[in-house]
């Protein structure tokens, strides 16, 4: 019986490891394509030139450095959300990079990235054209009237008390479903990372290729691939880019980079 356990369970070390490396295959492919550059930010200028902010209790602020940005500091109080959303949307397969740096101490809410978010009726596929709508926003402000990919990262729990306990996760907002996030999910999630330490620069890159989404965090130490296919539900092709702080949480960017696939 232990022979059988344990020849199980080296069959499915194999088939992970053939799994992850095949990953890194793919992810390293896209990334030595044919990717034209369309939006740059040092992140060390005027924040207002690029992004456009959701959230009237959030602080932007640029340096030498990068661009701070903080959500508001009450925990529990939707108004402490915050999202900066660039000017531009972007059509086709896109890459995104950024230099992130985690500032805060905190071990509990979420940061997140969107991925080309357009409107859903009632409101424009233009998100800047309804804005006034997210003065607050709210969560359900964004899953429930956008159409975007969503990826959580240096997140946390709420009622969290463990800093290893973060999380990456992926997710498709289905606005036309009139479900709030349930049946979102992408894929599974990719917890107790090691990353996101405070103070600690992370080199992030991201690939949408159609169905395909990867994630690839880098920092001195360490490094971390994420994979998720979403062929399940619609194609996401166009939109903005949005950068989302739950309250409480504050981050670092800087070089932060968008290209279109030719």
């Amino acid at each position: 019986m232990k022979i059988i356990i344990l020849l199980f369970f080296f069959i499915n070390l194999y088939s992970y490891a053939s799994g992850q490396a095949q990953e890194e295959k793919e992810f390293n492919k896209l990334l030595g394509s044919n990717w034209t550059e369309v939006f740059y930010d040092s992140c060390s200028l005027n924040w207002q030139d690029k992004w456009t902010l959701d959230g009237t209790r959030a602080s932007v602020s640029n340096s030498t450095e990068g661009m701070n940005f903080y959500a508001g500091n009450e925990h529990g109080n939707d108004t402490c959300h915050a999202v900066l959303w660039t000017k531009d949307s972007f059509q086709g397969d896109i890459k995104i990079e950024y230099d992130f740096t985690k500032l805060d101490t905190q071990i509990v809410s979420v940061i997140i990235l969107y991925i080309q978010a357009t409107g859903e009726s009632p409101y424009s596929k233009n998100i800047h054209e309804w804005d006034s709508v997210r003065v607050i926003p709210a969560m359900r402000n964004y899953y429930n009237n956008m159409n975007t990919l969503h990826i959580s990262y240096s997140a946390f729990d709420n009622n969290n008390k463990d800093s290893s306990m973060d999380y990456i996760r992926a997710r498709r907002y289905m606005p036309s479903l009139k479900k709030g996030l349930p049946g979102t999910e992408i894929g599974k999630s990719y917890d107790n990372s090691g990353l996101f330490m405070q103070n600690v620069k992370h080199h992030i890159t991201v690939i949408k290729k159609g169905y395909d989404l990867f994630m690839k965090i880098q920092n001195n130490e360490k490094e971390v691939l994420c994979h998720w296919n979403y062929s399940k539900l619609p194609l996401i092709n166009e939109g903005c880019v949005g950068l989302r702080h739950m309250y409480t949480r504050g981050a670092r960017y800087s070089n932060f980079k968008i290209s279109i696939l030719e």
